[in-house]
């Protein structure tokens, strides 16, 4: 039985990396490192049009990564993720984050930062939400992973730290 699961598994994959690679913006998003084709093409099918979000921020709260608020008499709490969004790209992104924190030295020095300070379950949905912002700006910019690299975020920081 399960050798009939992994011949159906094997199919399916076979045909989201064919969809993925037939996808010009799928294909952008997988240079990153840890992103591959379900990720990609999840992200993509997901957001639709980038052009419709002006911010990453909206972008995140879309996604449901943004902490949630409570105010009162002037003070500010922030809570857990708001969940708002798809759980299925969240936990695409979550494991691709993962992934991309090994993968790249930028996120890895804030996972390692974070996971002392908050534990490993914050840092991973921390490195989610900054992968989910650098997908963003990629499929935004029309950018590749090398470029995102060499790009300027603003014009006294780049989005990436060489």
């Amino acid at each position: 039985m399960l050798d009939q699961l992994d011949d159906s598994l094997h199919k399916l994959d076979d045909a989201v990396a064919e969809q993925a690679e037939q996808n010009a913006e799928a294909v952008r998003l997988m240079t990153h490192p840890g992103v591959g084709p379900v990720t990609s093409l999840a992200f993509v099918l997901t957001l639709g049009p980038v052009a419709r979000f002006q911010r990453s921020k909206q972008v995140v709260s879309y996604l449901g990564l943004n902490p949630r608020e409570h105010s009162s008499g002037g003070r500010q709490r922030l809570g857990a993720i708001s969940k708002q969004g798809n759980p299925m790209i969240r936990s695409l992104l979550v494991e691709a984050g993962h992934t991309a924190a090994r993968l790249d030295a930028e996120l890895r020095q804030d996972y390692q930062r974070l996971k002392l300070r908050r534990g490993s379950g914050v840092a991973k949905v921390a490195m989610a939400r900054k992968l989910a912002v650098r997908m963003y700006w990629m499929l935004r910019n029309q950018a590749g992973y090398a470029q995102l690299v060499r790009m300027q975020g603003s014009p006294w920081a780049t989005l990436v730290k060489k």
